[in-house]
């Protein structure tokens, strides 16, 4: 069995991979405590673009689904990238109408996955939108330097469309 099969085999199913082929989750403790962090973060209602981009290295790799239709929706590169991400979220939606929640976190060595919904409304069209996302994390010596979110792009591009 490989790492990889570990992962998938710690989610899927009850059964424990065998401890000689188990991932090295040494790293584990230490991206938890990131995670935590960041979630606690972006939970507070006055952290600023800034603080929130303090969680995440130099050089990132954001992924996410480019839609010419949602201003803040595109890749990013720098940790400056993910300050303007957050800034460019709070222009174009309203404030209080939007949150997520978190389903599930699980944590392999320096990698988290989390599930969950989110939502908001934006500010030009008056639209609300809602998706469940799932969010991989990569943490390297306590940043997070990988962030793929996989999410309902499309109803957040309709939210955004005007008319309709």
């Amino acid at each position: 069995m490989t790492s990889t099969d570990a992962r998938v085999a710690t989610v899927a199913t009850v059964e424990a991979p065998d401890a000689s082929e188990a991932p090295d989750t040494a790293e584990a403790p230490d991206t938890a405590a990131v995670v935590d962090a960041y979630l606690a973060t972006v939970a507070d209602p006055a952290a600023t673009p800034e603080r929130i981009a303090a969680h995440y290295g130099e050089r990132v790799d954001w992924m996410c689904a480019d839609n010419p239709a949602v201003p803040w929706l595109r890749p990013r590169a720098t940790r400056d990238d993910v300050a303007a991400h957050w800034r460019e979220l709070r222009e174009h939606t309203v404030a209080g109408a939007g949150g997520a929640s978190v389903d599930a976190l699980v944590i392999s060595g320096p990698e988290a996955v989390l599930t969950g919904q989110l939502w908001g409304t934006v500010r030009a069209t008056g639209k609300s939108f809602r998706s469940p996302f799932a969010l991989r994390f990569t943490v390297e010596g306590g940043e997070i330097v990988r962030h793929h979110v996989y999410e309902d792009s499309l109803a957040i591009a309709a939210a955004c469309t005007p008319g309709e």
